[in-house]
């Protein structure tokens, strides 16, 4: 049976100007692989749990404690086709229960044509950078843009000082960094690394 891959659409919710990625996976890829996935594309450190949210179904890495009523599955035993059908289709990702981080993540295209350069999970377009790790949420992101935009701002040594090192070609942390290529090569070492292999 030919691979059907889909084209999706992924942004930063209560965050302006968006946080958004175009990505391209299998249609058959599991839910567990999907968030290493978006974890690579959105610049995560996959630090903190995460879930992925459907109408009626909640899909956990493990299930430890109840989720107010909503029936709750194993992620790695789930399949993105079985829930995207039709581009429209979509689902909230959740990553960081403390800081809540949401994500919208939609079906752009159900039949996307690999273009000659293009991987079978690859990253095709984004803007912006992925927050900090334990910023504060939405609302601590925020208040730290302000900060290290302003150099008169009582944090604003603090707060280079602190995400200094978190862009690998920028001085000091830009609201704007995205680069395609370097997040499509550490993609490409995930699939290297994460492909089924034939073993005796």
């Amino acid at each position: 049976m030919k691979q059907k891959y889909y084209a999706l659409r992924i942004e930063m919710m209560e965050i302006e100007p968006v946080i958004w990625r175009q990505f391209v996976v299998p249609a058959e890829i599991s839910l567990d692989r999907l968030h290493d996935v978006i974890q690579i594309i959105m610049g995560w450190k996959d630090s903190h749990l995460h879930e992925f949210n459907f109408t009626k179904h909640r899909y956990v890495e493990t299930i430890n404690e109840e989720f107010d009523g909503k029936a709750t599955f194993l992620e790695a035993s789930e399949r993105l086709n079985k829930h995207f059908k039709k581009e429209g289709d979509s689902c909230l990702y959740v990553y960081d229960f403390g800081e809540s981080w949401a994500h919208r993540l939609t079906l752009e295209s159900s039949d996307y044509k690999l273009r000659e350069d293009d991987c079978a999970i690859s990253c095709l377009a984004g803007a912006r950078a992925c927050p900090l790790e334990d910023v504060g949420g939405p609302p601590g992101y925020a208040e730290f843009c302000k900060a290290i935009k302003s150099p008169k701002n009582k944090q604003h040594a603090s707060m280079v000082a602190w995400s200094t090192g978190f862009q690998p070609t920028a001085k000091k942390f830009d609201p704007e960094y995205f680069d395609t290529d370097a997040i499509n090569e550490t993609l490409g070492c995930f699939v290297r690394w994460s492909r089924p292999r034939n073993l005796d």
